[in-house]
């Protein structure tokens, strides 16, 4: 539809010349810092990706759509790298709404050897430090979190040229990115209990959704926490070596919702559906000055509700393990609370 200027008023104009520049300032965000080569060694890409969309993204894959559906996902771009030499490699570009939701996705499996995209030399390595963009790399697949993109890049066949070319692509793509930042949930996660319970960070993740919390560690076929993509959640199992010698593992789970009254709702029908042979507290602050904990057949369970923020502790071998855990990392809201 095409608008005469003569039914709009001069404010109405710089509204929409405003709102137009904006959008594709957005959209030249989103597209013009992905410096993806034409051709790299023997391999050449179209000109065009294929766009996917949350609309169209189960006709792309099968049952892992709803995987990236649970993150606050905007679209996808994919290339086709062909060779006459070699076999193809794939290149995915996720775009999601932001840096944590990309996080999250990389969170879901720390399988692979981290790579450094950095350096000339594109060494697989060690990488300690935070605040650097991270990649894991393995039998020719390459996945990246840099800021709010989620990136694939797999060879169908590993060969030392497709590695080389994978990892070149990678670089490629991370050249113009921002350093991304931890979600800031994660600082509520102590690496270590003074009960000498270790935190396995190569199993942690960060998560929106129920369905990517019981692909982690199943809880309920029912949205019983009530996620959505306005919650925030993270989720990481703790182990302690017993004298027999074998490990004890627990899974510690952390949410933010949008409000206390939120989190009260979801701590309430959470109890109501997993807890429902133990009486409940219906006192406001009872979850609040400390951990409820509940002796079931896998153990202990307890949580504690602190403002928008609940916590919950699963599989502890006893009552204690499972205040401590509760207590020590509830304290460490602190850091992260408006």
């Amino acid at each position: 539809m095409r608008i005469s200027p003569k039914t709009v008023s001069s404010s109405s104009i710089i509204i929409i010349l405003f709102l137009a520049i904006f959008i594709g300032a957005i959209s030249k965000m989103k597209t013009s810092s992905i410096r993806l080569p034409k051709t790299i060694d023997s391999w050449t890409r179209p000109d065009s990706p294929r766009r996917v969309t949350s609309q169209n993204i189960f006709d792309y894959m099968n049952g892992a759509g709803e995987l990236y559906v649970g993150y606050r996902f905007d679209h996808l771009e994919v290339y086709e790298y062909t060779s006459s030499q070699e076999d193809d490699i794939l290149v995915e570009l996720y775009f999601m709404a932001s840096s944590d939701d990309s996080f999250g996705l990389l969170s879901l499996d720390w399988g692979g050897e981290p790579v450094s995209l950095s350096d000339s030399a594109l060494n697989v390595k060690k990488q300690s430090q935070s605040h650097l963009i991270r990649a894991l790399y393995g039998d020719g697949l390459l996945r990246i979190w840099a800021d709010n993109l989620y990136v694939r890049v797999m060879a169908t066949r590993e060969t030392p040229a497709s590695k080389k070319a994978v990892l070149s692509l990678g670089k490629a793509i991370t050249a113009d990115q921002k350093n991304p930042q931890d979600p800031e949930l994660l600082k509520a996660l102590s690496p270590q209990m003074v009960s000498d319970w270790k935190m396995r960070r190569d199993r942690m993740s960060f998560f929106r959704s129920y369905l990517v919390l019981n692909s982690i560690y199943y809880l309920s076929p029912q949205n019983i926490l009530e996620l959505d993509h306005s919650t925030e959640a993270v989720t990481a199992p703790y182990e302690k070596a017993r004298e027999t010698g074998d490990i004890k593992r627990i899974q510690f789970l952390l949410v933010k919702y949008e409000n206390p009254e939120r989190a009260r709702n979801a701590l309430d029908h959470f109890h109501d559906a997993f807890l429902p042979e133990h009486k409940k507290d219906n006192k406001p602050d009872s979850a609040v000055k400390s951990p409820s904990v509940f002796e079931v057949e896998e153990g202990w369970l307890g949580y504690q509700l602190k403002g928008r923020y609940l916590a919950i502790v699963f599989d502890c071998p006893d009552q204690e393990s499972a205040q401590n855990i509760i207590h020590q990392n509830a304290s460490n809201l602190a850091k992260i609370e408006d």
